[in-house]
């Protein structure tokens, strides 16, 4: 059933998360319409904005509404920021000039994660404008985490009650190491470096509590053996991942808006055909230091 909001539309998507937002265009959004949008962001997780074509200055000055925005990092290639006149952006994109990457993650599958966990103060949100999508593949899977929680055995809630968890700083979703971390320890996990967060965080906006697992390689549950650690992640990856009926899944078409919440969703993306060109532009919202 869909909700009125405001003038827009709320349909969710039937899964455990996720939901169209139609009848907006972000570029005319009131004060009205976002604060309706921000109402359905904390019910159903992962909102999806399709129908409407818009620029990159819709998109930043929409993203800005929901609080101050992230700097995107220098291309590892250049050194230059991705996109010089909207400094907050990010381009994600396998396309190539002249052998050189124009955008960041290529066209490999990206393991379950949750951006940036490793930062003290990890983002609110991202938002990902699909500006031109592959004729298959590169679909986007999201999770809550909030019943990746809810619906965990009781023994091993009771194993992570009260515990932190370190977040890997050296290596992103795709398995490269983040530039400037070259020669850093990583075979001990207990020294990687990275923020340290409850692995039970409480959503400061909803009061809910969520698992909160970040990145599975080279994570590591503070105060316990490695072994220890390791087998109770695996665990809980395991549960989380695992189970189809607390995740939906994103098929891509272009001028797609996907807005999702990093405090209570995980997200992976599968691979694709290299010969598709894939080129999504995104803006993170910054965050504040789980709970």
């Amino acid at each position: 059933m869909s909700t009125t909001l405001s003038a827009l539309e709320v349909v969710p998507s039937g899964a455990a998360l996720g939901a169209d937002i139609v009848n907006l265009d972000i570029g005319a959004a009131t004060d009205a319409d976002i604060a309706a949008v921000r109402t359905a962001w904390r019910d159903h997780l992962v909102l999806r904005f399709r129908g409407h074509s818009f620029g990159d200055t819709a998109h930043l000055e929409f993203a800005k509404r929901f609080g101050p925005l992230d700097i995107s990092p220098n291309t590892r290639f250049s050194g230059q920021p991705w996109m010089p006149d909207y400094p907050e952006m990010s381009r994600i994109s396998n396309i190539k000039i002249d052998g050189e990457a124009t955008g960041s993650l290529g066209d490999g599958e990206l393991v379950w994660h949750t951006d940036m966990s490793y930062l003290d103060e990890p983002p609110t949100g991202s938002l990902l404008h699909a500006l031109e999508v592959p004729p298959s593949g590169g679909d986007t899977k999201f999770l809550s985490m909030y019943d990746a929680l809810e619906t965990l055995p009781a023994d091993l809630r009771k194993a992570i009650e009260g515990r932190q968890i370190k977040h890997d700083q050296t290596h992103n979703s795709s398995g490269t190491l983040r530039k400037g971390l070259e020669g850093v320890e990583i075979n001990d996990v207990t020294k990687i470096p990275g923020a340290v967060h409850p692995i039970i965080r409480t959503h400061p906006e909803t009061g809910r509590k969520a698992l909160y697992l970040g990145r599975r390689a080279r994570s590591y549950l503070v105060g316990l053996p490695v072994d220890e650690s390791e087998e109770l992640l695996d665990a809980l990856w395991d549960h989380a991942t695992g189970n189809p009926a607390i995740q939906w899944v994103q098929e891509w078409q272009a001028d797609d808006l996907i807005m999702w919440d990093n405090r209570c969703v995980m997200h992976c993306r599968d691979s694709f055909d290299p010969g598709g060109r894939r080129l999504m532009h995104r803006t993170v919202i910054l965050g504040d230091r789980p709970y």
